[in-house]
C-alpha cells in the first residue's frame, strides 16, 4: 500500500468515526489537526492505517479536551 493509500485511509477512518460521533468540529481545523498527527505518526515509522487512524482520533480530542484561554480586555 503505498504512503497516499494509508493516509487516506487512516484519514477517513478518523474522520468518519469523529464524524459519527459528534465530536468533529470545523472542517478546515478538524483536517488539519488529523492529518498533522497522521504525519507526525508517519515519521515515527508508523505504516498501518488503523493505528494511525486511532492516535489521530486520540490527538483531536486530547486537543479539544485542553480548556481554551479567553482574551478578556478591561477599560
Amino acid at each position: 500500500m503505498s504512503i497516499r493509500c494509508t493516509v487516506e485511509s487512516a484519514f477517513f477512518i478518523a474522520w468518519s468515526s469523529l464524524e459519527k460521533s459528534g465530536e468533529l468540529g470545523p472542517p478546515d481545523i478538524s483536517a488539519n489537526i488529523i492529518l498533522d498527527a497522521i504525519e507526525a505518526q508517519l515519521r515515527t515509522g508508523e505504516r498501518r492505517p488503523l493505528m494511525l487512524a486511532n492516535k489521530a482520533i486520540d490527538a483531536y480530542r486530547n486537543l479539544n479536551r485542553q480548556p481554551r484561554t479567553r482574551e478578556v480586555r478591561l477599560g
